[in-house]
């Protein structure tokens, strides 16, 4: 859900104006998952309806330029989690 969620923003952005048809046909998803993604989005104020479609707010820059380096952070720690990046010398010891 989360993916679908961040899918529907990404695509608002992109295309601002845009309708919910126009987003469940290029990512099939369908109508009422949009519709559902986009009340989310909209709680959150991170897009608003207008009369061509939605659009994004003032606040969704932030927010993107925030999850993109949170999850940066994240994929950084993720990396440094691997047992790959251990040695079978270190695994072997003790």
């Amino acid at each position: 859900m989360l993916e679908r969620h961040l899918d529907v923003l990404r695509m608002v952005i992109e295309n601002e104006p845009i309708g919910i048809v126009k987003m469940s046909n290029e990512t099939g998803y369908p109508h009422h998952k949009v519709r559902y993604s986009l009340r989310v989005l909209e709680e959150e104020e991170l897009i608003e309806p207008s009369s061509q479609g939605a659009i994004t707010t003032e606040y969704t820059e932030e927010f993107v330029g925030e999850l993109d380096e949170k999850l940066d952070e994240t994929v950084e720690k993720l990396g440094g989690m691997k047992l790959d990046s251990v040695s079978e010398a270190e695994v072997f010891e003790g």
